[in-house]
Order: C-alpha cells, then structure tokens, then sequence
C-alpha cells in the first residue's frame, strides 16, 4: 500500500537518498545537463526547482539555506551568478527531461535532465534572423505566386470589360 507516500523514495533509506539527490543535484549545477535513469531525474526535478528558485534571490539567507540543501560552495557560487542571471525572468520550470530510452544492461528507462535555458537548440530564435536564413522553396511560393498572378490578370481584364461597357452604355 502507498499510505502517505508523496514521492518516490527510490528503493533507499532516508540519507542515501538524500545523499543521491544533493550529488544528483550538484552534478547538474556542474554540468548544466546530466543523464540518470527516468525515476531519478524526476525525483532530481522536485528536489531542484526549490533550490533554483532561493538562488533567484540573491541574500546571505538564501544562500544559506541553499548550501544546507547542497553542502558545495562551487555549486552554490554557480547557482547563484551565472544559473541566476540566465533564469532570472523565468517564473519556473528551470529544468527539462527528456526520455532517451532503455539502458542494455538492465533495461532501465533513461533520461537526460538539463536546465532549460542552456540549451540552445531548443531555445527560439530571434524573428529576424529565422526569416534571413530560411529557405525559401519553389513549389509553395510559386503556386501562391502564380495564382495570385493568374487572379490579378483575370480581374484587370474583367475590371476593363466593365469600364468598356459601362463606357458604351453612357454614350
């Protein structure tokens, strides 16, 4: 039964588990991205997301608070200069999983997890720079071009034969 049980404990007793989740979290202040088994890297999530968020406050008290969570000056130096000013504008949802499959070993499910805002290939570009460098193919603009000819022609004859007419009718 799962009487009260809120989040996944992972299969480990209490400080295992807590010793996982701040190596786990001090690994992806590190590294920004790191790959873990499915389970872990939500558990990681949950534990993380209140962590980012102190270090968007940038107070002795916050940082206290966030380095009795993580136990490592570097990552809480890391946490609160370069990771803060990057999510600074963000109101939550720091991180990212991604599923990559089953391991061979034993057939646990993988993930990556990283922190949104530092990977570029999902981040969206600029309006300008998309429009400079995207190709332009010939099939759908001249279609579109060539219809819109084709429409143009049709109603300037069509607009001369009723001038023509109208012109005829008058005198």
């Amino acid at each position: 039964m799962r009487h009260g049980k809120k989040f996944n404990h992972l299969k480990r007793k209490v400080g295992h588990r807590k010793a996982l989740l701040k190596n786990l979290a001090n690994a992806l202040i590190e590294h920004k991205r790191i790959t873990t088994t499915l389970a872990k890297a939500k558990a990681l999530r949950q534990y993380i997301e209140p962590i980012v968020t102190k270090g968007k406050s940038n107070t002795t008290h916050s940082r206290r608070i966030v380095f009795g969570y993580l136990q490592n000056k570097e990552a809480v130096k890391e946490l609160f200069g370069p990771i803060a000013d990057k999510i600074g504008d963000r109101p939550g949802g720091y991180v990212r999983i991604i599923k990559m499959g089953f391991r061979r070993s034993d057939g646990a499910e993988m993930a990556i997890i990283e922190f949104v805002d530092y990977n570029d290939v999902y981040t969206k570009r600029d309006k300008s720079e998309s429009k400079s460098k995207r190709r332009r193919t010939r099939r759908s603009g001249g279609k579109k071009a060539a219809a819109a000819a084709v429409a143009t022609e049709a109603t300037t004859e069509v607009a001369e034969e009723i001038a023509k007419d109208a012109a005829g009718e008058e005198e």
